[in-house]
């Protein structure tokens, strides 16, 4: 079997969420081998000390060179994320020669059934990644980016690593938590992708990408085993954004912003608390005081009124000040 290459990136304020979805990404893709970009040396430690033979840590050190580091010096935590999902994506591709199709995928994901559906989907296409597919009531928000990065395929050939360079460029020139001229992290600029490249396929799978954005327009459902299904197919994978854990060891699922419209498909979030309940317990062995990413719940509580009833001009003020 041809092993599947997949890399992805986070800190310890992920790693719980990261680890969640390492072990479902190898469930349900047999053979595969994830590179993971260790942001900090707690998450290096804990990976390289769990049973986890699909994993290759690469520590950030590695990674970073001169252009990086400059880039870095100007950007927020998140930013530099962003800034590093080209970035890595690429050091991947060169450092190791083998790979033919890397992928890279969101650290807050989980996935509940064979990827082998996208694989097919894709073909032999150069590039593959996937629509926010808004519901009508955030169609507004296409203005940030009519695709979502967290499910980026590149292959090892002329349009594919084109692509993958010139988005990597992108990225250290201008990665920032605002729109401008045209621009939006690092998400804005895969809007030009499917008009400037031929072999750009775009992920059509009603599987894939689930997330609080769209969950209001899909019918959930369960087959023989038990499954979740979306519109009578299996669901692959979730993107839990917003999902934030407890130091209580509760969970805080979405904002009203999202819940208001549509209640969240709660047999999806059961199976990613469970999950995330089994990984705390097994992080906890190696560093048992381990509490990175635990949020106090009057913290998540008062983020969630400021998500409710705050304008957004005044968030934007507010983020603006506290990043400076």
């Amino acid at each position: 079997m041809t092993p599947r290459h997949f890399c992805t990136l986070f800190d310890s304020n992920y790693l719980l969420k990261g680890l969640a979805m390492l072990r479902s990404l190898a469930r349900h893709c047999p053979g595969a081998k994830i590179y993971v970009l260790c942001m900090d040396a707690q998450t290096k430690y804990v990976l390289e000390h769990l049973d986890l033979p699909f994993v290759n840590c690469i520590a950030l050190a590695e990674v970073e060179d001169d252009a990086l580091l400059r880039a870095k010096a100007d950007r927020g935590v998140a930013e530099y994320c962003w800034t590093l999902s080209s970035g890595f994506t690429w050091h991947v591709m060169q450092r190791f020669p083998e790979i033919d199709f890397l992928t890279y995928v969101d650290a807050d994901l989980l996935f509940y059934s064979d990827v082998k559906p996208l694989f097919d989907e894709i073909g032999d296409a150069s590039i593959a990644i996937i629509e926010h597919r808004f519901t009508d009531r955030l169609m507004d928000r296409m203005v940030n980016g009519r695709f979502c990065v967290e499910w980026d395929s590149f292959r090892r050939d002329e349009q594919g690593m084109a692509c993958l360079s010139r988005w990597r460029e992108q990225c250290l020139e201008w990665c920032y938590y605002r729109l401008e001229d045209g621009k939006m992290g690092d998400q804005k600029y895969l809007d030009e992708w499917p008009d400037r490249y031929s072999k750009c396929h775009i992920l059509m799978h009603p599987g894939a990408g689930i997330a609080p954005w769209n969950y209001a327009r899909y019918q959930f459902g369960q087959d023989a085993s038990g499954n979740v299904t979306v519109e009578g197919a299996p669901l692959i994978f979730y993107h839990f954004h917003q999902f934030q854990l407890l130091e209580n060891g509760g969970f805080d699922r979405l904002s009203t912003f999202y819940t208001s419209e549509c209640p969240e498909p709660a047999a999806i979030y059961e199976a990613y608390e469970v999950e995330l309940k089994t990984c705390l317990a097994d992080v906890r062995i190696l560093v048992p005081d381990f509490k990175a990413g635990l949020k106090p719940v009057s913290i998540v509580r008062g983020r969630r009124f400021i998500q409710r009833f705050v304008p957004m001009w005044m968030k934007e003020v507010a983020r603006r000040f506290m990043r400076y």
